[in-house]
């Protein structure tokens, strides 16, 4: 079983999941290409563990072809639902079970097919797996935190070419996620109102850094980018929780998503990128202003080299300015 073992420097959690790279040479994976062993096309449903989740054609039967979606338990997970929420002690450290869940989302049947490409209502039911694989796992009380997020080639750590995204669900919240939370009640009780919503409004008035702001949902190149075309996308008015949202908020942010997708694409190239869903931890109070729930979208333009891992500093080459106009601009 994996380990949660914590950082006593800077209280940050590390999974150590030895199931996943056993040997030096599992460092070295390549993305699967071919459709005749790829786990995930329809067909090779047997190479898969039992879908917990599916969009299936009527009258076609569990594990079998004539889905549009289907989400599995993630084959070599890094965390499992079996195990203790408590945590341990040996001396100095503190760490836990490796306790959570790890899900693979396979967002087409078709080898091929990008998030980009797929069509709308495709796109629409791989946003409303989201939402409701969280929803489904917020009922178990012991995990605190679900990451959804996408390794989009293998530049961006993708090691199955078959389109697909990952959730993960974890029983601390990330640290990332808590130094957001820390920053957004460290603002409000300054200024009486939400850090992501005051960005909102600046960004809206001087819109240099808009890409897109329509149906509810805003596409912007934040002003403190850290890498090239750091794109997110954020609801226009305040929400903390992402599987709060209805089925018609659903298909508004499935529009400006993927648009926003079809953009960078087009701007880029072709990109290989990463995405995640920053939203409220789970089964944890979180007062109403302390949080506004966002996508990043991190196309993998540059590398993180040795100045940024040890300073925390990062050099951004493209002003966000300059990648918003870019973005606009682009012809689809």
């Amino acid at each position: 079983m994996s380990e949660l073992r914590k950082d006593p420097i800077v209280n940050r959690w590390v999974i150590i999941s030895e199931e996943r790279g056993k040997r030096p040479s599992d460092f070295a994976e390549t993305p699967s290409q071919l459709t005749t062993s790829c786990p995930f096309c329809a067909g090779n449903e047997h190479l898969t563990p039992s879908e917990i989740m599916a969009f299936r054609h009527e009258g076609t039967m569990k594990d079998q072809p004539g889905w549009s979606l289907r989400v599995v338990p993630n084959k070599f997970p890094a965390l499992m639902v079996e195990g203790q929420e408590s945590h341990r002690h040996n001396g100095f450290y503190e760490f836990m079970d490796g306790l959570g869940a790890h899900e693979v989302i396979i967002e087409s049947p078709q080898h091929q097919c990008t998030l980009e490409e797929m069509s709308a209502p495709d796109f629409t039911n791989v946003i409303r797996a989201y939402r409701d694989r969280i929803r489904d796992l917020r009922n178990d009380t012991r995990l605190k935190y679900a990451l959804i997020f996408k390794n989009q080639g293998a530049p961006a750590g993708a090691t199955v070419e078959h389109t697909h995204s990952q959730l993960i669900a974890t029983p601390v919240v990330p640290k990332t996620v808590e130094e957001e939370l820390r920053g957004s009640q460290d603002f409000h009780q300054t200024h009486n109102q939400c850090v992501f919503c005051g960005i909102l409004n600046d960004d809206r008035k001087d819109n240099r850094r808009i890409v897109l702001d329509r149906d509810g949902f805003i596409t912007l190149e934040p002003f403190a980018a850290r890498f090239p075309f750091e794109t997110w996308i954020l609801p226009a008015t305040h929400e903390v929780r992402f599987e709060d949202m209805n089925d018609e908020k659903i298909n508004a942010l499935a529009s400006v998503f993927q648009e926003t997708l079809m953009r960078l694409r087009k701007a880029l190239n072709h990109p290989p990128y990463n995405f995640v869903l920053h939203t409220a931890p789970l089964n944890t109070y979180v007062p109403d202003h302390a949080y506004h729930w966002h996508i990043e979208i991190i196309p993998k333009l540059t590398r993180v080299a040795g100045f940024e891992w040890g300073s925390g500093f990062f050099i951004n080459p493209t002003a966000p300015e300059n990648a918003a106009t870019y973005l606009r601009q682009v012809r689809l």
